[in-house]
């Protein structure tokens, strides 16, 4: 019985990941072949290949650590199935950032993306597990470190677009996303709150710090938000999974953009799911540290026969 309750997450999961990695490779191929992406073929060739090569070996130096047998040994189908994971970051890092012609700064964001997984992690019941979205961390550092790497521009989305093909990419996005989340993620309380949230920050934006309400609403508008709101927002792996604490998370993140924009700091989308997930990772640590069992204290043969003396 047991396992069979346990199965049907693992399919979820499993099925999440293989539909977005489908989903995502097939907008790169578009998006470089018609819609308009503006990076170069090399630029997702070279990130995909380097998520590869990063996930393998951190498997390989884990598996040898723990006397374990690699995870992606035992087949084509387990490979492939081990490196889901790490195609949709490479592809989303790759996607989202714009570094030019330049490949290093790719390179780099899709490593920390990786490498976040391993190093950047706390105790939760069933284990050790990372808090902080990849792809996101990648993103952030990149855009952290490296002050002439910026965004993709929203309009390469729906660049090559025109007439009623402008609003069908967006419903598409909308439609797949919301199927996505709401069957196999679960995530909906999540995006709803964060969607809530976004409008109300912009509209107390308006309201007392004198914000043009359609310019605060305005990225809303774009392809980049949906991408966020449905395939990076929603990461199952690093958001919480009770509903409640969805919607705590999801506002959680449109706030401290709003915050970040009062600052007049770019790029808030991404430094606010950063900020948030640290606070999140923060919280785990705290409450793993206040369950641990109290440390007793076990007699030694020293301490009896002082004890008797």
């Amino acid at each position: 019985m047991q396992q069979s309750a346990v199965a049907p997450g693992i399919d979820r999961r499993l099925a999440a990941l293989q539909r977005f990695a489908f989903a995502i490779t097939l907008l790169n191929i578009l998006g470089h072949s018609f819609l308009g992406f503006e990076q170069s073929w090399a630029q997702p060739v070279i990130a995909v290949l380097t998520a590869y090569a990063a996930e393998l070996l951190i498997e390989v130096v884990d598996a040898t650590t723990q006397r374990r047998r690699p995870k992606f040994l035992g087949g084509a189908r387990p490979m492939i199935n081990f490196l889901l994971p790490a195609h949709i970051t490479g592809l989303a890092v790759c996607m989202l950032l714009y570094s030019n012609e330049l490949l290093m700064p790719i390179v780099f964001a899709t490593v920390v993306a990786i490498a976040s997984k391993a190093l950047l992690r706390v105790r939760v019941e069933r284990g050790r597990r990372h808090f902080l979205n990849p792809s996101n961390t990648g993103i952030t550092a990149t855009l952290l470190l490296f002050p002439f790497v910026g965004i993709a521009p929203p309009y390469q989305f729906t660049e090559n677009l025109s007439g009623w093909a402008d609003w069908i990419l967006p419903v598409v996005f909308i439609a797949s996303g919301t199927f996505l989340n709401a069957k196999l993620t679960q995530r909906i309380p999540l995006i709803a709150s964060w969607l809530a949230m976004f409008v109300l920050q912009a509209v107390m934006r308006s309201v007392f710090f004198d914000s043009e309400l359609a310019a605060a609403l305005n990225p809303m508008t774009g392809v980049a938000f949906l991408l966020f709101t449905f395939y990076m927002l929603s990461d199952p792996a690093t958001t919480p999974s009770a509903p409640r604490m969805q919607v705590v998370f999801g506002a959680s993140v449109a706030a401290v953009y709003g915050m970040l924009m009062l600052l007049h700091i770019v790029f808030g989308l991404f430094f606010a799911l950063t900020i948030v997930c640290c606070a999140r990772g923060v919280a785990l640590a705290v409450a793993a540290r206040s369950i641990e069992p109290p440390q007793l204290d076990v007699p030694t043969m020293s301490g009896i026969a002082a004890g008797t003396s």
